[in-house]
């Protein structure tokens, strides 16, 4: 299997902006770490600073959905509850 990108939109609320980055920031060091991450890259939108998005690669899906039950992914769930507006998840392939 092709290796699998995800890109996660994620909107913090515009009141918690510095709390939802903080604890994105958290999530990076950690989660480069996991097996199966190859990239894992966080960004903020220029024009709206609430927008933020991660450009992650992971070498097989299912190492993936490993990460997405990790203890560092729950405190951030945790710690973010009603403090994000919207969250987009897109399990994508690299077609060329």
């Amino acid at each position: 299997m092709n290796q699998l990108t995800i890109i996660a939109k994620i909107e913090a609320k515009t009141s918690d902006i510095d709390l939802v980055k903080t604890e994105l920031l958290k999530l990076i060091e950690i989660t480069r770490t996991e097996q199966g991450c190859i990239t894992y890259d966080l960004h903020q939108d220029n024009a709206n600073p609430a927008l933020f998005i991660f450009y992650e690669n992971w070498k097989t899906r299912e190492l993936w959905q490993a990460h997405m039950v990790n203890d560092h992914l729950k405190a951030y769930m945790k710690a973010t509850e009603g403090r994000v507006e919207t969250f987009t998840l897109n399990e994508m392939t690299n077609i060329n």
